[in-house]
């Protein structure tokens, strides 16, 4: 039956309709103020035109970000004409917003007008110091070998960061660290430092009284403020665009200041900061609900409890068979400890790196690094376990005439399961306190509040996550101690006389 050209188009919209309600538009922020405040406006602007929108925060640098867009983990994020052309398309001669968005879009990504402001890279220092060394460019700095240099993680290798910076200007300091941008303005208002990179619209310019050394070999490129967004989207959700380009040019560098100073220094939540910006600028009534500490609990609760949940159990249903081939295979037994062993020496955070690339953002590298870090102590004591039976029990098992399966399931094991369990215990305790650090992939947990409470200088916040991880793992520790009175034979529960 051939459908009416009108029913047709009604139909293709109800559908294109369906498809937006079902899958939200994921807007994603790197874990910086200025990030996230843009990703509260284009998300709360989407939802004024109707989109059905979410805003995953602080997911991490430029490379996470821009992995996360080209898998389809997010469908939009705000980024910048320098860090694109530097960082992102680094190589490719890029010359202006013309080549910017013909090679973005050979990898299926739009990238929007400027936004309104530009937030270069710069060096600072303060006031005091750039006064009493007459520093006021960044050639200065060459004369002062000696100066202590501290640098946010992302400028210490991108393209346009600091390798690239010491060549161009040459610098001759080797005092040079990275660290959290944040806490670099603490440690350079302390002391701890001397020069930090710095965000040309931070609100901590001004606070800490700062003096922006000039670019006088012109290194930096500019860095406009923009929209990348998917191209499916157009597809998906064709009203989305729309909504998105009201936002060109309509951001001035002074609102981007504002912004940043409400969040920073007044502590009020960007989605509000966001929201009285769309209000004034834009007429847009949004409504932005805070959530409350009870409420912030709970679902860091629940999310914390899933990957520590999911990975545990992942890693007892993989270790203990793995221990009881190890304890039974000596051989194999010392391939896979040695195996286990060397996954466990990974530094989490470098091992949550390495997974995004196959596993993508969110929950799934989280639980997977967190299975990877469990295997070595339940597989260490299970093994170690069964050996340590006494040949005499293993003989008069075989003189009742059990065979091997039932000699291990109602012999070895019962044996066994004290340390079987201890090692379970060590697992769930270390995956607790590893689970926080799943916030930086977008995972939630007791880790978000901690990230934002350093990014906000809010030592509330961060005890807000790390006293419930604190707990958390006191709790687990004493639930083990529990099920041991439960699991362990009573004979084997009894300590040894003095």
């Amino acid at each position: 039956m051939r459908i009416p050209p009108p029913v047709f188009a009604a139909l293709a919209c109800l559908g294109s309709v369906a498809t937006a309600i079902a899958r939200p538009v994921q807007v994603g922020s790197k874990s910086f103020t200025e990030s996230v405040i843009l990703g509260e406006i284009a998300t709360q602007i989407l939802r004024s035109s109707g989109v059905a929108a979410t805003h995953r925060r602080q997911l991490g640098g430029t490379q996470v970000l821009w992995r996360a867009l080209r898998r389809g983990e997010i469908d939009i994020y705000a980024e910048y004409t320098g860090t694109i052309a530097e960082e992102i398309l680094a190589g490719s001669g890029v010359r202006g917003q013309e080549d910017l968005r013909r090679l973005l879009a050979a990898s299926g990504v739009r990238m929007s007008g400027p936004l309104g402001f530009d937030n270069t890279y710069a060096l600072g220092v303060k006031e005091e110091l750039g006064a009493r060394l007459g520093l006021r460019t960044i050639s200065d700095l060459r004369r002062y070998p000696g100066l202590r240099f501290g640098f946010s993680n992302e400028f210490m290798d991108r393209a346009d960061g600091w390798p690239s910076l010491r060549r161009h200007y040459g610098l001759p300091q080797r005092n040079v660290r990275g660290l959290d941008h944040d806490l670099a303005y603490r440690a350079l208002a302390s002391g701890a430092l001397d020069v930090t990179d710095l965000y040309s619209t931070d609100a901590e310019i001004v606070y800490y009284g700062l003096r922006v050394l000039k670019d006088d070999w012109n290194h930096f490129p500019r860095y406009e403020a923009v929209l990348l967004y998917r191209e499916d989207l157009l597809r998906r959700v064709p009203w989305a665009e729309p909504a998105l380009k009201r936002l060109e040019g309509r951001i001035s560098p002074e609102a981007m200041r504002d912004m940043n100073a409400r969040v920073k220094l007044r502590r009020e939540p960007e989605s509000q900061v966001a929201a009285a910006f769309l209000s004034t600028n834009f007429g847009v009534g949004a409504q932005t609900p805070e959530e409350t500490l009870a409420g912030r609990l709970a679902r860091n609760t629940r999310d914390h409890l899933l990957l520590v949940g999911v990975s545990l159990a992942a890693a007892i249903s993989i270790a203990v068979p793995l221990g009881v081939a190890a304890a039974k295979r000596p051989r194999l037994g010392h391939v896979v400890l040695a195996i286990a062993g060397i996954v466990q020496t990974i530094p989490s955070l470098a091992l949550l790196v390495l997974l995004i690339p196959l596993l993508g953002i969110g929950e799934p590298p989280a639980v997977a690094a967190l299975f990877l870090y469990s295997l070595l102590p339940i597989v260490r004591n299970t093994c170690t376990g069964l050996q340590d039976i006494s040949p005499a029990i293993r003989e008069s098992a075989a003189a009742l005439g059990l065979p091997p399966l039932a000699q291990l399931w109602r012999i070895e094991l019962p044996i066994a399961s004290r340390a079987i369990l201890a090692g379970i215990a060590t697992s769930a305790v270390i995956n607790v306190g590893t689970a926080t650090l799943g916030a930086l992939v977008g995972a939630g947990g007791y880790g978000q509040p901690i990230l934002t409470g350093i990014r906000l200088d809010d030592f509330g916040l961060i005890l807000e996550g790390a006293l419930p991880a604190a707990a958390l793992a006191l709790l687990v520790q004493g639930l083990f101690e529990a099920l041991q009175r439960l699991v362990v034979p009573k004979g084997l529960r009894l300590e040894p006389a003095a």
